[in-house]
Protein backbone atom coordinates (compact mmCIF):
# COMPACT_ATOMS: atom_id res chain seq x y z
CA UNK A 1 0.00 0.00 0.00
CA UNK A 2 1.32 3.40 -1.02
CA UNK A 3 1.88 6.20 1.85
CA UNK A 4 2.43 8.77 -0.71
CA UNK A 5 -0.05 10.41 -3.52
CA UNK A 6 0.48 10.08 -7.12
CA UNK A 7 0.95 14.18 -6.70
CA UNK A 8 3.38 13.60 -3.92
CA UNK A 9 5.73 11.34 -5.91
CA UNK A 10 5.26 13.49 -8.95
CA UNK A 11 6.89 15.98 -7.25
CA UNK A 12 9.78 14.33 -5.70
CA UNK A 13 10.66 13.14 -9.57
CA UNK A 14 10.53 16.39 -11.03
CA UNK A 15 12.05 18.52 -7.43
CA UNK A 16 14.31 16.12 -5.59
CA UNK A 17 12.91 16.42 -2.62
CA UNK A 18 9.13 16.48 -0.09
CA UNK A 19 8.19 17.87 2.88
CA UNK A 20 6.36 15.65 4.81
CA UNK A 21 4.09 17.93 7.04
CA UNK A 22 3.25 15.79 10.11
CA UNK A 23 4.46 12.60 9.72
CA UNK A 24 5.08 12.95 14.16
CA UNK A 25 2.84 14.02 16.35
CA UNK A 26 4.40 17.29 18.21
CA UNK A 27 4.11 15.38 21.16
CA UNK A 28 6.23 12.32 19.45
CA UNK A 29 8.70 15.23 18.41
CA UNK A 30 8.92 16.70 21.74
CA UNK A 31 10.13 13.57 23.73
CA UNK A 32 12.57 12.63 20.60
CA UNK A 33 13.88 16.17 21.10
CA UNK A 34 14.44 15.81 24.93
CA UNK A 35 16.02 12.24 24.04
CA UNK A 36 18.50 14.10 21.72
CA UNK A 37 19.16 17.01 24.08
CA UNK A 38 19.87 14.82 26.95
CA UNK A 39 22.31 12.68 24.19
CA UNK A 40 24.16 15.64 23.42
CA UNK A 41 24.60 15.98 27.34
CA UNK A 42 25.78 12.86 28.21
CA UNK A 43 28.54 12.72 25.24
CA UNK A 44 29.71 16.28 25.75
CA UNK A 45 30.92 14.96 28.97
CA UNK A 46 33.42 12.87 27.39
CA UNK A 47 34.32 14.33 23.86
CA UNK A 48 33.48 17.42 21.72
CA UNK A 49 30.14 17.72 19.70
CA UNK A 50 31.15 20.24 17.62
CA UNK A 51 30.83 19.43 13.69
CA UNK A 52 31.34 22.73 12.14
CA UNK A 53 32.86 22.59 8.87
CA UNK A 54 35.33 24.33 7.77
CA UNK A 55 34.19 25.76 5.19
CA UNK A 56 31.05 26.89 7.20
CA UNK A 57 33.98 29.39 9.01
CA UNK A 58 34.43 31.59 5.99
CA UNK A 59 30.12 32.11 5.63
CA UNK A 60 29.68 35.68 7.33
CA UNK A 61 28.81 35.39 10.86
CA UNK A 62 30.09 32.02 11.09
CA UNK A 63 32.96 32.64 12.44
CA UNK A 64 31.99 31.67 16.50
CA UNK A 65 29.12 29.17 15.28
CA UNK A 66 29.14 25.61 16.22
CA UNK A 67 26.80 22.63 15.81
CA UNK A 68 26.64 19.27 17.77
CA UNK A 69 26.24 16.12 16.27
CA UNK A 70 25.90 12.30 17.30
CA UNK A 71 26.54 9.34 14.66
CA UNK A 72 24.67 5.93 15.30
CA UNK A 73 22.22 7.44 17.57
CA UNK A 74 20.21 4.11 17.24
CA UNK A 75 22.68 3.02 19.25
CA UNK A 76 22.60 5.32 22.03
CA UNK A 77 18.74 5.46 22.48
CA UNK A 78 15.95 2.93 22.09
CA UNK A 79 14.04 5.71 21.21
CA UNK A 80 16.11 6.54 17.79
CA UNK A 81 16.08 2.63 17.02
CA UNK A 82 12.50 2.84 17.26
CA UNK A 83 12.25 5.93 14.77
CA UNK A 84 14.30 4.21 11.96
CA UNK A 85 12.15 1.58 11.61
CA UNK A 86 8.36 3.83 12.04
CA UNK A 87 6.29 2.01 9.20
CA UNK A 88 5.26 6.06 8.85
CA UNK A 89 8.56 7.05 7.50
CA UNK A 90 9.96 3.93 5.75
CA UNK A 91 6.61 3.91 4.19
CA UNK A 92 7.53 6.86 2.55
CA UNK A 93 11.04 5.76 1.94
CA UNK A 94 9.80 2.48 0.06
CA UNK A 95 7.62 5.03 -1.99
CA UNK A 96 10.21 6.81 -3.25
CA UNK A 97 13.15 4.29 -3.41
CA UNK A 98 11.12 0.97 -2.63
CA UNK A 99 10.04 -1.72 -1.88
CA UNK A 100 12.95 -2.51 0.20
CA UNK A 101 15.08 -0.07 1.92
CA UNK A 102 17.99 -0.56 3.25
CA UNK A 103 20.00 1.63 6.61
CA UNK A 104 23.10 3.77 5.93
CA UNK A 105 23.83 5.64 8.86
CA UNK A 106 21.53 8.36 10.87
CA UNK A 107 23.16 11.62 12.86
CA UNK A 108 21.48 13.72 14.98
CA UNK A 109 22.41 17.64 14.60
CA UNK A 110 21.38 20.39 17.48
CA UNK A 111 22.16 23.85 15.93
CA UNK A 112 22.44 26.26 19.22
CA UNK A 113 20.28 29.33 19.37
CA UNK A 114 21.99 32.08 19.06
CA UNK A 115 25.35 30.31 17.35
CA UNK A 116 24.06 27.37 15.13
CA UNK A 117 26.38 26.39 12.04
CA UNK A 118 25.38 26.85 8.93
CA UNK A 119 26.42 23.89 6.17
CA UNK A 120 27.56 25.52 2.79
CA UNK A 121 25.60 24.12 -0.89
CA UNK A 122 26.74 20.58 -1.27
CA UNK A 123 25.32 17.02 -2.37
CA UNK A 124 25.64 14.55 -0.25
CA UNK A 125 26.91 11.72 -2.95
CA UNK A 126 30.59 13.25 -2.96
CA UNK A 127 30.53 11.85 0.86
CA UNK A 128 29.16 7.61 0.28
CA UNK A 129 28.98 7.33 -3.72
CA UNK A 130 26.75 4.49 -4.81
CA UNK A 131 26.11 2.76 -8.26
CA UNK A 132 22.45 3.48 -8.91
CA UNK A 133 22.55 6.66 -7.19
CA UNK A 134 19.37 5.42 -4.91
CA UNK A 135 20.34 6.99 -1.50
CA UNK A 136 17.99 9.76 -0.23
CA UNK A 137 17.90 10.91 3.33
CA UNK A 138 15.16 11.87 5.50
CA UNK A 139 15.81 14.83 7.79
CA UNK A 140 13.37 14.29 11.29
CA UNK A 141 12.44 17.98 13.14
CA UNK A 142 12.16 17.64 16.43
CA UNK A 143 11.29 21.61 16.98
CA UNK A 144 10.15 24.07 14.54
CA UNK A 145 12.81 25.54 12.02
CA UNK A 146 11.90 28.95 10.90
CA UNK A 147 13.98 30.73 8.58
CA UNK A 148 16.17 31.95 11.11
CA UNK A 149 16.11 28.78 12.71
CA UNK A 150 19.10 27.92 9.96
CA UNK A 151 15.93 26.00 7.82
CA UNK A 152 17.05 23.48 5.28
CA UNK A 153 17.52 25.09 1.93
CA UNK A 154 17.68 23.43 -1.00
CA UNK A 155 18.01 23.76 -5.61
CA UNK A 156 14.80 21.83 -6.83
CA UNK A 157 15.50 19.62 -9.34
CA UNK A 158 19.18 19.68 -8.69
CA UNK A 159 19.15 16.20 -8.74
CA UNK A 160 18.75 15.63 -12.55
CA UNK A 161 22.02 17.50 -13.03
CA UNK A 162 23.78 14.18 -11.67
CA UNK A 163 26.92 14.70 -9.46
CA UNK A 164 28.68 17.81 -9.67
CA UNK A 165 32.25 18.40 -9.03
CA UNK A 166 32.76 19.74 -5.60
CA UNK A 167 35.43 21.49 -3.62
CA UNK A 168 37.47 19.71 -0.92
CA UNK A 169 38.20 21.93 1.36
CA UNK A 170 36.71 21.73 4.58
CA UNK A 171 34.18 19.13 3.80
CA UNK A 172 33.07 18.68 0.32
CA UNK A 173 31.19 21.16 -1.10
CA UNK A 174 30.05 23.40 -3.94
CA UNK A 175 31.76 26.71 -5.05
CA UNK A 176 29.82 29.18 -3.10
CA UNK A 177 30.13 31.73 -5.71
CA UNK A 178 28.21 29.58 -7.94
CA UNK A 179 25.43 28.05 -5.26
CA UNK A 180 25.32 30.37 -2.31
CA UNK A 181 22.66 29.97 0.72
CA UNK A 182 21.29 32.70 0.40
CA UNK A 183 19.95 32.46 -3.20
CA UNK A 184 18.62 28.45 -2.49
CA UNK A 185 14.54 27.75 -1.93
CA UNK A 186 14.04 27.44 1.95
CA UNK A 187 12.02 25.00 3.70
CA UNK A 188 10.74 26.14 6.79
CA UNK A 189 9.45 22.86 8.83
CA UNK A 190 7.13 22.14 12.09
CA UNK A 191 7.74 20.00 14.77
CA UNK A 192 7.09 16.49 13.07
CA UNK A 193 7.59 17.35 9.79
CA UNK A 194 10.31 15.29 7.71
CA UNK A 195 12.19 16.20 4.90
CA UNK A 196 13.28 13.56 2.09
CA UNK A 197 15.66 14.18 -0.24
CA UNK A 198 17.74 12.49 -2.91
CA UNK A 199 22.00 12.50 -1.96
CA UNK A 200 22.15 14.19 -5.38
CA UNK A 201 19.67 17.22 -4.52
CA UNK A 202 21.76 19.74 -3.63
CA UNK A 203 20.57 21.65 -0.04
CA UNK A 204 22.53 23.22 2.69
CA UNK A 205 21.24 25.16 5.50
CA UNK A 206 22.07 28.95 7.07
CA UNK A 207 22.96 30.64 10.56
CA UNK A 208 20.69 29.86 13.81
CA UNK A 209 20.21 33.50 14.84
CA UNK A 210 17.12 32.94 16.84
CA UNK A 211 17.04 32.27 20.19
CA UNK A 212 15.85 28.39 20.50
CA UNK A 213 17.99 25.38 18.85
CA UNK A 214 17.12 23.78 16.09
CA UNK A 215 17.05 19.88 16.45
CA UNK A 216 17.17 17.03 13.90
CA UNK A 217 17.64 13.47 13.08
CA UNK A 218 19.21 12.45 9.86
CA UNK A 219 18.51 9.19 8.51
CA UNK A 220 19.86 8.29 5.38
CA UNK A 221 18.66 5.13 3.68
CA UNK A 222 19.07 3.43 0.36
CA UNK A 223 17.81 0.28 -2.16
CA UNK A 224 19.98 -2.73 -0.75
CA UNK A 225 20.39 -3.37 -4.17
CA UNK A 226 22.41 -0.24 -4.93
CA UNK A 227 26.22 -1.21 -4.09
CA UNK A 228 28.51 1.44 -2.94
CA UNK A 229 31.05 2.62 -5.60
CA UNK A 230 34.09 2.66 -3.06
CA UNK A 231 34.12 1.46 0.70
CA UNK A 232 33.84 4.97 3.00
CA UNK A 233 31.48 6.55 5.43
CA UNK A 234 30.72 2.98 7.15
CA UNK A 235 29.00 2.91 10.86
CA UNK A 236 27.37 0.94 13.06
CA UNK A 237 24.33 -1.06 12.14
CA UNK A 238 24.63 -0.03 8.54
CA UNK A 239 23.08 -2.67 6.16
CA UNK A 240 20.02 -2.89 8.52
CA UNK A 241 16.79 -3.48 6.46
CA UNK A 242 14.50 -1.23 7.84
CA UNK A 243 11.77 -2.85 5.28
CA UNK A 244 10.93 -5.35 2.99
CA UNK A 245 14.24 -7.85 2.35
CA UNK A 246 17.97 -7.69 0.79
CA UNK A 247 16.85 -9.07 -3.07
CA UNK A 248 20.56 -9.73 -3.70
CA UNK A 249 21.19 -11.73 -0.55
CA UNK A 250 24.22 -10.55 0.18
CA UNK A 251 25.94 -11.25 -3.09
CA UNK A 252 26.58 -7.76 -4.29
CA UNK A 253 30.14 -7.41 -5.71
CA UNK A 254 32.59 -6.16 -3.44
CA UNK A 255 33.97 -2.89 -3.16
CA UNK A 256 37.89 -1.89 -2.95
CA UNK A 257 39.06 -0.20 0.03
CA UNK A 258 41.40 1.91 -1.77
CA UNK A 259 40.03 4.93 -3.40
CA UNK A 260 42.27 4.85 -6.48
CA UNK A 261 40.49 1.52 -6.85
CA UNK A 262 36.99 3.11 -7.47
CA UNK A 263 37.34 6.82 -8.20
CA UNK A 264 34.10 8.92 -7.48
CA UNK A 265 33.06 10.16 -10.99
CA UNK A 266 32.31 13.72 -11.19
CA UNK A 267 30.55 16.24 -13.06
CA UNK A 268 27.05 16.58 -14.39
CA UNK A 269 25.44 16.44 -17.82
CA UNK A 270 28.14 16.39 -20.42
CA UNK A 271 31.31 15.95 -18.55
CA UNK A 272 32.38 13.07 -16.66
CA UNK A 273 36.02 13.32 -14.59
CA UNK A 274 37.64 11.46 -11.62
CA UNK A 275 38.16 12.84 -8.25
CA UNK A 276 41.64 12.23 -7.17
CA UNK A 277 43.55 13.22 -3.66
CA UNK A 278 41.48 13.56 -0.53
CA UNK A 279 40.12 11.01 2.05
CA UNK A 280 36.17 10.56 1.08
CA UNK A 281 36.02 8.76 4.51
CA UNK A 282 36.80 13.16 6.21
CA UNK A 283 33.49 15.30 6.81
CA UNK A 284 30.35 14.39 6.77
CA UNK A 285 27.00 15.60 4.85
CA UNK A 286 25.01 18.18 6.66
CA UNK A 287 21.98 19.90 6.81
Amino acid sequence: MNVLSEEQKAFYDEKGYLLVSGLLSRDEAADLRRETHDLMERLAKVKSLDATWASARTIEGAQKTRVLHCHDVQFQGAAFARLIVDPRLTGVAADIIGPNVQLHHTKAFVKPAEQGSPFPMHQDAPFFPHENHSMIAAIVHFDDAPLEKGCVRVVPGSHKRGLLPHLPEGSWHLDPAQFSVEDALPLPAKAGDVLFFSYLTIHGSGLNTSDEARTTVLIQMRDPADPPTIRTHESRGQGMLLRGIDPSAGTTRPVSDDPKDNPVLMGGTGSMGAMSGGSMGMGMGGQ
